[in-house]
């Protein structure tokens, strides 16, 4: 297996990987709509994808967002997505992907990199807990949702 940065050469690959985890979290499938919207990433360089192919097949993903902590002075990284293909779970490719974003992020000077899950996700809060990320007891997350 491989893992590297993605290119606009990855964009089929990552469109279909982005399209499947879109769906496990309740989206209706649009890979038209995960392909320009990959696309727009790669192009416009404000996210980066890490990609993992096991000989030419796809099996997982993740994108990290960048974000700056005012109280630190520094930069910081926004784990958004992670997805490992069904049929390639259980191989440490998501352990792969997170030591690759802390490689990242560490190379770029970063204060940290935060993430979300879904409450009921306990394979991934194993997963993310393994590699040393800890639940914020400190802080309130909240959102504001626009699309309303």
């Amino acid at each position: 297996m491989e893992i590297y940065q993605a290119t606009i050469e990855d964009l089929e690959g990552v469109s279909n990987l982005f399209n499947l985890y879109r769906m496990f979290y309740q989206q209706t499938s649009d890979l038209e709509g995960a392909k320009t919207y990959i696309k727009n990433r790669l192009e416009s360089k404000d996210s980066i994808i890490f990609v993992v192919k096991d000989k030419q097949e796809y099996v997982g993903f993740t994108q990290l967002y960048p974000t700056f902590s005012s109280i630190s002075m520094k930069r910081a990284w926004i784990l958004n997505d992670l997805y490992i293909d069904v049929k390639t779970r259980n191989q440490g490719i998501g352990e792969m992907l997170l030591h690759k974003a802390k490689d990242f992020a560490i190379k770029t000077g970063a204060k940290s990199i935060s993430l979300e899950t879904a409450p009921d996700n306990y394979v991934a809060q194993r997963l993310y807990e393994k590699n040393g990320y800890k639940k914020d007891s400190q802080y309130y997350h909240y959102d504001l949702d626009l699309a309303e």
